[in-house]
C-alpha cells in the first residue's frame, strides 16, 4: 500500500525530529493510505496493551497514533494492563508476586497494589489523552476519554489447589454503557479491574478484558499489541496471516513446544482465535515496540504483524467489472516491458469474465486468463501475472491450478501458453515445448510472429 508514512516532529514530552518527506512521496502515502482511512471510518476498534508499554519513555509515540485514528472517525475502546506496575509496587513493600496457570493469585495485599496501579495508569493515558500543546500532533485533537465500570467480574476460585483470591475473570460486559459512549464520540477507557454486583474489586487479566469487550460489541478489528515479535515460522520468517484453522494449528505447535498461559504469545494467541470464532472480523498480533505499528498495519496493505481473520485475508475469484481498474494496474508495467500484449481498457471490460483474480485486503494482486476454443482440445492460458511485492509466495501455480481445472470443466484436454520470458516456469510445471500447427486454427491467425512468443503445451489429466 504504498511507502511507510513519514515520521513527523512530535510534541512533548518526547520531541523527535525528521527531515520533511519529498513533496512527491508525501502525496504517494496519502493516496496509498486514503482507502484505508475510508474502510475504517466509523468502524469499532478494540485496542489491548500491556502495562510495558505504559512504562516506556515512547509511550507518547503510542498515545498519539490513537489520538490520530479517533481523528479519522474510528471508535475506540483502549484496555490497559498493570502487571510492571502491580510487581513494582509489590517489590517496594517487600510482597513477593504468585502466578499460577498465567494469572497472579490476588490476595488483599496485592488486590491494593492492582487499584493503585490501575488508578495511577488510567490518570497517565487520560493526561497524554488530553495533550493539545500547539506544534504537537496532539494540537487540537481534544479527545474525549470515558471510564467506567464496564465489566462486572467474578471470582476465578480455586484451581489445582490454589485460591486465587480476588483474581477474577469476565463475566459481563456492560454493552449499551459502552456503546452509549462511542456514540458521544468518547475514547472509551478501561482498566482491568472488574467489579461484581456485590462490590467486590477483581484483578482482571488485560487481554481476557479486550476480548471480552470486542466479542460483546462485535468488534471489526481486536488489536493486541504485544511485547515479543511478530509470530514466525519454524524457519524464522513472519506470519504475517492466519485463517483460524492455521491459527490453531500454530497454537496447538506452540504448546506442544511447552508454552502455556503463561506465555503471551499463547495468550495472544488464543484471545484473536475466541474473538474471531465469536463474530470479531479480524483479530491483530503487533509488537508494540515497532514505532507506528498501529498505522502501519492498518493503513499498508500487508502491515507489520499477524492478522487472524474467519474468512481468507488472501482469496481467489472470478473477476467482475469493477476489477477492471486492479487488473490494469498490475499489467500495466508488465505491458511496458514487453512481457505480456497490450490489453486496452475496452478489451479487458469485453473479456473480464475469462479472467480470475487474487485479492488481498480489496486489492488485485495476481491474474489469469483463459480462452477456450469451440470444438478445440486445447484452450489458452493467458495473461498470467502477480504483483512483483507477492512473487515466490506460490500464488502464480495457485492460479495455475485453478485455470486447469476450470479448463478440464470446460472440455479442454489442455492449454497452451505464448510466453517471451518466462518458458522456464511453465516447463517446472508440465508444460512441453510445441509449435504453431498445435494451435487451434483461429489462434494460428492471430500469433504474432514478430513477438516470436516460445508455444508451450501440457495435456492435463481428468
Amino acid at each position: 500500500r504504498g511507502p511507510s508514512p513519514a515520521r513527523v516532529p512530535r510534541g512533548p514530552p518526547h520531541i523527535e525530529t525528521a527531515v520533511s518527506p519529498s513533496p512527491e512521496s508525501f502525496v504517494a502515502f496519502f493516496r496509498a493510505a486514503s482507502p484505508y482511512i475510508h474502510a475504517h471510518r466509523g468502524r469499532t476498534f478494540v485496542v489491548q496493551f500491556g502495562g510495558e508499554a505504559v512504562e516506556d519513555p515512547r509511550f507518547n509515540n503510542l498515545v498519539q497514533d490513537l489520538a490520530l485514528l479517533s481523528s479519522l472517525g474510528i471508535r475506540l475502546v483502549l484496555v490497559h494492563g498493570v502487571r510492571p506496575q502491580i510487581d513494582s509496587r509489590l517489590a517496594a513493600r517487600g510482597i513477593p508476586a504468585r502466578f499460577h496457570l498465567g494469572l497472579r493469585v490476588t490476595d488483599d495485599a496485592v488486590l491494593t497494589a492492582a487499584k493503585e496501579a490501575a488508578g495511577a495508569a488510567r490518570v497517565e493515558i487520560e493526561s497524554l489523552l488530553s495533550m493539545g500543546l500547539t506544534n504537537s500532533p496532539m494540537a487540537g485533537a481534544r479527545i474525549r476519554v470515558a471510564s467506567g465500570n464496564f465489566v462486572t467480574a467474578r471470582p476465578v476460585g480455586v484451581r489445582d489447589g490454589v485460591d486465587f483470591g480476588h483474581t477474577g475473570e469476565v463475566r459481563r460486559i456492560d454493552r449499551s454503557g459502552l456503546e452509549h459512549q462511542i456514540a458521544q464520540g468518547n475514547v472509551v477507557l478501561v482498566s482491568p479491574i472488574g467489579y461484581s454486583p456485590t462490590g467486590e474489586a477483581f484483578n482482571l487479566s488485560n487481554e481476557e478484558v479486550a476480548t471480552a469487550i470486542a466479542v460483546e460489541l462485535r468488534a471489526d478489528k481486536l488489536l493486541l499489541l504485544g511485547e515479543r515479535g511478530c509470530l514466525g515460522r519454524a524457519d524464522g520468517s513472519p506470519v504475517r496471516q492466519f485463517t483460524l484453522e492455521e491459527a490453531n494449528a500454530h497454537l496447538a505447535g506452540l504448546k506442544g513446544a511447552g508454552e502455556g498461559r503463561e506465555s503471551e504469545r499463547v495468550r495472544h494467541l488464543e484471545s484473536a482465535v475466541y474473538a474471531c470464532q465469536s463474530g470479531v472480523r479480524r483479530a491483530h498480533l503487533l509488537d508494540r515496540r515497532v514505532d507506528g505499528a498501529l498505522l502501519l498495519e492498518l493503513f499498508t496493505r500487508d502491515g507489520v504483524g499477524t492478522l487472524v481473520s474467519a474468512a481468507p485475508y488472501e482469496h481467489l475469484r472470478r473477476a467482475n467489472i469493477e476489477d477492471v481498474g486492479g487488473l490494469l494496474e498490475l499489467i500495466r508495467p508488465l505491458e511496458e516491458e514487453g512481457i505480456l500484449v497490450r490489453r486496452p481498457r475496452e478489451k479487458l471490460e469485453r473479456e473480464i469474465e475469462q479472467f480470475t483474480v487474487v485479492e488481498r485486503d480489496g486489492a488485485i494482486i495476481a491474474c489469469a486468463a483463459l480462452y477456450p476454443y469451440a470444438g478445440q482440445v486445447l484452450a489458452e492460458l493467458a495473461c498470467l501475472a502477480v504483483d512483483p511485492a507477492y512473487r515466490n509466495l506460490g500464488l502464480g501455480a495457485r492460479l495455475l491450478e485453478s485455470t486447469e481445472r476450470d479448463a478440464l470443466d470446460l472440455g479442454a484436454r489442455g492449454l497452451f501458453v505464448l510466453t517471451t520470458r518466462t518458458s522456464h516456469w511453465f516447463r517446472e510445471r508440465g508444460f512441453e515445448p510445441g509449435s504453431l500447427d498445435d494451435l487451434p486454427v483461429e489462434r494460428q491467425t492471430t500469433y504474432n510472429f514478430q513477438r516470436g512468443s516460445k508455444i508451450l503445451v501440457k495435456w492435463l489429466q481428468a
